[in-house]
């Protein structure tokens, strides 16, 4: 409605009551410029307050760990062609990732290094290449589609290595560590004992009668690389408590002509008689327990 007649009057617009009102209200969310006040820059306000929360929940975990040590496992053996190595779960998923082809052996840098660091790259850069204000996840379908991709994956690739670890341990027969902590732990409380403990090992037992000449010259020259320097075994068993095991003979016999398709060597022609009578006799000797 215009007042006066001058042309450059101001004209003012007035609603019709002709026209009805509708009766949806707009459901579009303001955007954060509409609470003056209140909204605040993602750097560095928004992440230093999240960075802030992470060390509060990082240090309640550094607390936690130091007062509830997580028990050690068994001490590692090397010699145990059984075991089967497995990364703890969170990291299966890359576990059998490097599995495939194109990720491991030549291209090992590239699934280790490459293909992760793309991925940690991304999300780092998420918020910077995902600048869009709508926050519904299905009105963002590149970054949702990207995202239940990777959940997906990554649960897979779980579910795969773990169902191929139990089948590993059920066509070898082997019982995990921790099945066999608990059964010990079970049957000695069952049995009114003390809790064993695992972070106590035996101390080995000594040599019997180490000053014998046969030890310095024949023992530590020929034996302890299979042996260990101990005679507590190596790539080879154990020699401690063998003359509980084997007469002299047929420790002079094995010693002769070695044993398990040359895995044991034959002496014969390196050693003379007398040194293998004697290493016989010293050898049943070691009647430890």
């Amino acid at each position: 409605m215009a007042h006066g007649h001058k042309s450059d009057e101001k004209i003012v617009y007035v609603g019709d009551s002709r026209v009805k009102k509708s009766g949806r209200r707009d459901s579009t969310p303001p955007d954060y410029t509409s609470f003056p006040g209140k909204s605040e820059a993602f750097i560095p306000n928004f992440l230093l307050k999240e960075w802030m929360v992470g060390c509060v929940v990082l240090v309640g975990f550094l607390v936690w760990v130091m007062a509830e040590a997580a028990p050690l496992g068994y001490p590692a053996d090397p010699t145990n062609a059984s075991f089967i190595p497995m990364p703890d779960w969170y990291f299966l998923f890359l576990y059998q990732f490097l599995k495939y082809p194109y990720v491991s052996q030549d291209y090992i840098l590239l699934g280790t290094l490459g293909i992760p660091g793309i991925m940690f790259g991304a999300l780092m850069l998420a918020p910077f290449l995902d600048t869009g204000k709508e926050r519904r996840f299905y009105r963002r379908p590149i970054a949702s589609s990207l995202m239940f991709l990777s959940i997906a994956a990554v649960v897979y690739l779980t579910v795969v290595s773990w169902d191929h670890y139990q089948h590993q341990l059920e066509e070898k027969g082997i019982v995990p560590e921790h099945h066999e902590r608990a059964d010990k732990v079970r049957e000695a409380l069952e049995r009114g004992e003390e809790r064993p403990s695992f972070l106590k090992t035996a101390e080995a037992p000594a040599i019997i009668e180490p000053e014998d000449p046969i030890f310095a010259s024949v023992v530590e020259a020929q034996c302890i690389a299979c042996h260990a320097a101990d005679l507590n075994g190596a790539g080879g068993p154990s020699l401690l408590g063998i003359g509980n095991r084997m007469t002299t003979e047929e420790i002079a016999d094995i010693i002769i002509h070695g044993k398990n398709n040359g895995s044991m060597p034959a002496f014969e022609g390196t050693l003379s008689t007398d040194e293998i009578n004697q290493l016989a006799e010293w050898l049943s000797k070691q009647t430890q327990s």
